[in-house]
């Protein structure tokens, strides 16, 4: 399977809402409880990619197979070197080497920017991701206990972070 990454276009709106909307009604991976609209969708993006921020996709066989973005961290000036960022892979394709191509993608144009680090935040459930992340070099900083509620109990909220 050959797999490339390229920036987001509007036209992938469809693809990625397949993904996005399926992690919000079957995972904890999105802490949302209401599926996303195509409107929604396109204006979020829209307001990272003004603000400068990259959005890009993985393709295979001309189909969106994963995404990813990173934008601010919290909305204070002095913040403006931070970075939160998500990748997501199709369910389809979990396990295929997408998160990994997307995350260099992502780690590298931040250090275009010159930004100074970059964080995520997992569900303390999906270790898989945790471990995925470690393997990047990102640290476990801070679990934020019950930071959540979906399916009908509590979250917790794991902080990686690494520095660039």
């Amino acid at each position: 399977m050959e797999i490339s990454i390229r920036n987001y276009r509007n036209e992938d709106v469809a693809a990625i809402l397949e993904i996005i909307n399926y992690n919000i009604l079957n995972s904890t991976a999105l802490y949302d409880y209401n599926i996303r609209t195509t409107d929604q969708q396109l204006a979020i993006f829209d307001d990272k990619l003004k603000k400068g921020f990259p959005v890009i996709v993985a393709e295979s066989n001309n189909e969106v197979v994963g995404f990813g973005f990173y934008s601010e961290f919290r909305f204070r000036e002095a913040y403006k070197f931070t970075v939160e960022h998500s990748v997501y892979a199709h369910q389809n394709h979990v396990g295929k080497g997408i998160g990994k191509l997307i995350l260099t993608e992502l780690v590298e144009l931040a250090k275009a920017q010159n930004l100074h680090t970059m964080i995520g935040v997992i569900d303390s459930e999906n270790t898989s991701s945790i471990e995925f992340h470690e393997k990047f070099g990102f640290k476990v900083v801070a679990v934020i206990k019950e930071t959540g509620f979906k399916f009908d109990r509590w979250l917790h909220s794991v902080f990686v972070q690494k520095m660039l």
